[in-house]
């Protein structure tokens, strides 16, 4: 196995993990549960994983039918601030909770096996940049922690960080000058450094030592930034520089329009 096919190989069978864990946080809820409201406004439990499964299967159509996909892109133009809710709503009027699971589970394993008979180097596209098989599987974990966050925040259920979350703030890293890009903002020319701790101590880096503009802070908590689950102002990440500042205020991993963001634990922004 090259070391290309190895890397793609591992970062599959993250999202496997990611996939998993979550399939365990709902796999036993009842309907109240499966209808009780997460953070994200209007969305439930099931709209949430009606969210990734769709994504998952918009995603398969990318991968292996990318001259189809062509038209998932124009319904998201015709609608780019409510084709995400709108997808997610149409499947949980039709879907029971029972269905909802069984289709989320089959779709996600369509998707792994598909990636997974795809040579490194291919491209896919995506509503974002083009996505390599390695991008697309890291786009996936990326998704699935952070609408799982949002499930266990509705649950009250307090997740353990894992290794995996590497791959989200990697995104979130890569993303940067997109999150300008959407907001149609000049992004800065030079790199900025960033430096995050896990919960066990170790040191994860992005960027050149001797950059001026850094961003510091816990590794869970620059996640929960990029992914827009929770406030800044809640968060322990830090800036030194005021491109690195903005950023802060900015960011985002995930394609598409920018999000509203959540607001802040004492209260509306």
């Amino acid at each position: 196995m090259s070391d290309a096919s190895a890397v793609t190989a591992a970062v599959l069978d993250d999202l496997r993990q990611e996939s998993e864990e979550l399939d365990r946080l709902v796999a036993g809820l009842d309907a109240a549960h499966w209808s009780r409201p997460t953070p994200a406004e209007g969305w439930t439990v099931a709209h949430q994983i009606a969210h990734l499964h769709w994504t998952d299967e918009v995603a398969l159509i990318a991968v292996t039918e990318p001259d189809a996909f062509a038209a998932e892109v124009e319904k998201a133009l015709a609608h780019p601030e409510t084709f995400v809710d709108e997808a997610a709503g149409e499947l949980v009027a039709l879907l029971s909770a029972e269905e909802l699971l069984v289709r989320w589970r089959e779709g996600r394993a369509r998707l792994h096996e598909a990636l997974g008979e795809t040579p490194p180097g291919v491209k896919f596209p995506w509503y974002g940049p083009p996505m390599s098989v390695a991008s697309m599987a890291t786009a996936r974990i990326m998704e699935s922690w952070a609408h799982g966050q949002d499930i266990a925040d509705a649950l009250g259920v307090t997740r353990t960080p894992t290794a995996r979350l590497r791959h989200v703030a990697r995104i979130g890293v890569r993303a940067r000058d997109y999150a300008y890009l959407v907001r149609g903002i000049k992004a800065p020319e030079e790199e900025f450094r960033v430096e995050l701790h896990t919960p066990d101590g170790e040191l994860i880096v992005f960027g050149a030592p001797d950059a001026p503009q850094r961003v510091t802070g816990p590794l869970v908590d620059f996640c929960l930034l990029v992914t827009q689950r929770a406030h800044r102002d809640d968060l322990a990440v830090r800036a030194v520089g005021p491109d690195a500042d903005q950023w802060l205020d900015i960011a985002q991993a995930f394609a598409g329009p920018a999000g509203p963001g959540r607001a802040p634990r004492g209260g509306a922004e």
